[in-house]
């Protein structure tokens, strides 16, 4: 597997896909940053209010922000941000910290009268973990790799077990036998233990050396995504010479005894990569690219053959490749695919060819080449360009070639057969295609043994809880090796998933994907709903399960997905159309879509809610402030709503590599039209849903200043009486807190807020 998708399914989660994505391609999540404006109103403005949470109710006031002046001016067009004190990149200034512990003390007071119900939510949604589990076992070599949660324990156990007989020929049916006769479980590395000193703790790289003797692991203990990397023994967890420092997560083992590795530069782009020989000082690591230009970014892929390392530099159009023998890694690095403007490009390898997916504007959805090792510019197209199907990733095997396609807003898997290794390689026939068993879907690529024809792939719909499959490539046979239970009573069957879709301004067709539960919702237009929307950076929010929304879905509510343009559902064009000069279409979609649901009786006005997530965040505070009337609730996590002053400050992380997926604001037409849907700068006298934003004080993709600016702001112009809160995990980044069973209380206290805000709290008993 290899490129950007790879990156993200190999190290992240569904939920760290909303985000923004991985941190060299996005600048918030999951993916996915800062600052800006104006004036504010008394509060007599403040003169309609609506049912549902009320500020008025509450006792405490709002906390009343520090206004100081600070103008910005460009193109002749003066802004004036009351609030850019706010924004302090050392985390540490005292009245800073001070005023977000004073939103903090108003949400808890404001929310103080439902912990009750909060706490029952999340009462209902760890009731559905089985806590104590192991994931499907993996066999590498002559081990089965998983990971194990123990009832009560935060974080993960990472294990493995002999395989019994490593001579037997893979198939399907293996399982890992676990019973008294069977080979003893070794835990590895349990980061329960490794946490206990820290408030917040984060492996974000678990890489076992190809001898299955060493593991190397890298560790954030803030949430600012800067990484120390450990190198242990795998059996006796001793450490193997001194840890790396200030590094990425992005890492490879090149051989048994070096270590490939990313550093960041002062704006946190990966823009240095680095060979580590163990046992060494990593002062004396050897440079082996250095990227100056602050467009691209640097990635890390390994062949699924293990026998290549590829250094992929990066911008938001183009991508050009290198290639390092891991066999000789002090070899350095050669040019597999050159720089050119326009051009993407993601490698891997099998037998005597590189195998290169690209895509060019001509192939806009991509194309699959094959050239020999020994004559990388005798390229030959195995799999040509299709304008009505995007390959969005390759996986290769000895025997096969696995592409990851999206054809009709939706991903398939097509499977094809190789000739034998030092035949030559043409046009590839007859590929088959992995049957799916929901009518829409989310699979993504999951690791499997390059030497066999058993592919692993992970699978899950609205209404399927994550599923594991082994499929043989060979047979067309697939065998489920563990879905995720899910404990209270879950019956799949008692939810509807379907597709529908809305019509944009334009006439484009936005599909929208939607599960509830059959028995409780009545399509008359009183149903309560939630709208979910990403749309940027070509991130495709496939309909995927997620089992703490079943407390919504279970008190009646409508869970939907707007797959807006911007994202990568509909192919690369879904995507060219909903960014820089075309970025309001995102915002557009995502209002059609909701006035769909509305003209169609799936809900209504005063029962539909809102929620996006980092660049999901910027579509929440768009449309908020561009159809207010349209929403009763909106929530907006770690939100990207300080886009033009953000965008027009180079320092700020990410910026200059994002001038492609947002424009550059330094040149007249793209500092106008971001300025016309920045949220900041378009908040204005009006009735605004409720709301809750969130953020993380150590989020380096979007400062928690965005979002507390933005409050601040609206507090100042807003017209109504409906709550509004600002929500600051003060020990957490872009991800909010580390620990599972956290993460499920901030679930919790989500939903909460929204019942909260559609008066659905109940009454309390007498």
């Amino acid at each position: 597997m290899s490129g950007l998708y790879h990156h993200l399914i190999s190290s992240l989660s569904i939920s760290t896909l909303q985000s923004r994505a991985a941190f060299s391609s996005l600048r918030t999540i999951h993916l996915f940053t800062n600052n800006n404006l104006f004036k504010s109103s008394p509060p007599s403005r403040r003169r309609s209010s609506s049912r549902g949470v009320s500020s008025s109710s509450s006792k405490m006031e709002p906390p009343k922000t520090k206004k100081v002046k600070h103008e910005m001016e460009m193109f002749g067009d003066v802004r004036v941000d009351n609030y850019y004190w706010l924004r302090d990149d050392s985390r540490s200034d005292p009245e800073v910290l001070a005023h977000l512990r004073q939103e903090n003390a108003y949400v808890d007071h404001v929310m103080s009268g439902t912990k009750k119900l909060e706490d029952q939510i999340y009462s209902e949604i760890r009731g559905r973990v089985k806590e104590d589990d192991i994931s499907a076992p993996l066999r590498r070599g002559t081990y089965y790799y998983y990971k194990r949660t123990l009832e009560g324990k935060e974080y993960t156990q990472h294990c493995r077990r002999h395989v019994p007989n490593t001579n037997a020929p893979t198939s399907v049916h293996d399982t890992m036998s676990t019973g008294s006769e069977a080979p003893p479980e070794h835990v590895i590395l349990d980061e329960n233990v490794k946490a206990q000193q820290h408030g917040f703790y984060i492996i974000g790289a678990f890489k076992v050396s190809p001898n299955n003797k060493l593991v190397a692991y890298a560790e954030d203990t803030k949430g600012d995504e800067i990484y120390t990397v450990y190198v242990i023994d795998a059996e006796s967890r001793t450490p193997v010479g001194k840890p790396l420092s200030g590094v990425t997560s992005d890492l490879e083992w090149a051989g048994d005894d070096a270590l490939v590795y990313t550093t960041r530069d002062e704006i946190l782009r990966p823009d240095k990569v680095w060979l580590h020989k163990l046992g060494t000082e990593q002062s004396l690591d050897h440079c082996l690219y250095h990227e100056k230009d602050d467009m691209f970014s640097l990635n890390l892929a390994s062949s699924e053959s293990k026998k290549f390392l590829f250094v992929e530099s990066e911008s938001k159009i183009t991508k050009f490749v290198f290639y390092l023998d891991a066999s000789k890694p002090e070899g350095g690095l050669t040019v597999l695919t050159p720089r050119l403007d326009g051009i993407d490009t993601s490698a891997s390898h099998r037998g005597n060819h590189f195998f290169i997916k690209r895509r060019s504007d001509e192939c806009f959805n991509s194309e699959i080449l094959a050239c020999p090792l020994d004559n990388t510019s005798a390229t030959t197209v195995i799999l040509p360009h299709r304008p009505s199907v995007n390959i969005q990733d390759m996986q290769l095997f000895a025997d096969h070639l696995v592409v990851y396609e999206r054809e009709n807003g939706l991903p398939k898997i097509t499977i094809y057969r190789l000739p034998s290794v030092g035949e030559p390689l043409e046009k590839l026939q007859g590929g088959r295609a992995v049957d799916f068993i929901d009518p829409i879907y989310s699979v993504d690529p999951s690791e499997s043994q390059f030497s066999s024809n058993i592919l692993r792939y992970r699978y899950s719909s609205m209404r399927t809880p994550p599923s594991v499959y082994d499929y043989d490539m060979d047979s067309g046979i697939s065998v489920l090796k563990k879905i995720e239970t899910v404990l209270g009573g879950f019956d799949s069957t008692n939810y509807i998933t379907e597709r529908q879709w809305a019509t944009a301004g334009d006439g484009t067709q936005i599909p929208i994907s939607i599960v509830y539960r059959k028995d409780l919702v009545k399509l008359d237009g009183s149903d309560p709903l939630l709208l979910y929307g990403y749309g940027s950076y070509e991130i495709c929010i496939d309909p995927y399960f997620k089992a703490s929304r079943l407390s919504l879905l279970d008190r009646g509510f409508i869970f939907a997905v707007a797959h807006i343009r911007g994202g990568g559902e509909m192919g690369r064009p879904w995507y060219e159309n909903g960014k820089l000069l075309k970025k309001k279409n995102t915002f557009t979609d995502f209002i059609s879509c909701a006035e769909y649901l509305i003209e169609k009786k799936y809900s209504s006005k005063e029962k539909l809610c809102i929620e996006g997530r980092s660049a999901g965040g910027l579509l929440i505070g768009a449309v908020i402030n561009m159809r207010p009337d349209l929403f009763k609730a909106a929530v907006g996590g770690v939100a990207f709503v300080d886009v033009l002053t953000t965008m027009l400050d180079p320092t700020i992380p990410l910026t200059t590599s994002e001038w492609e997926e947002w424009g550059d604001p330094r040149k007249e037409e793209f500092y106008f039209y971001m300025k016309s849907y920045s949220p900041v700068d378009n908040i204005k006298a009006q009735n605004y849903p409720a709301i809750l934003f969130t953020a993380g004080l150590n989020d380096t993709r979007v400062m928690y200043s965005e979002p507390a600016k933005f409050v601040a702001k609206v507090r100042d112009f807003k017209t109504d009486d409906n709550v509004l809160l600002f929500k600051c995990e003060l020990g957490a980044g872009h991800f909010s807190k580390s620990g599972r069973f956290e993460k499920l209380q901030e679930d919790a206290f989500t939903f909460t807020f929204i019942l909260q805000a559609l008066d659905m709290i109940p009454s309390p008993a007498l």
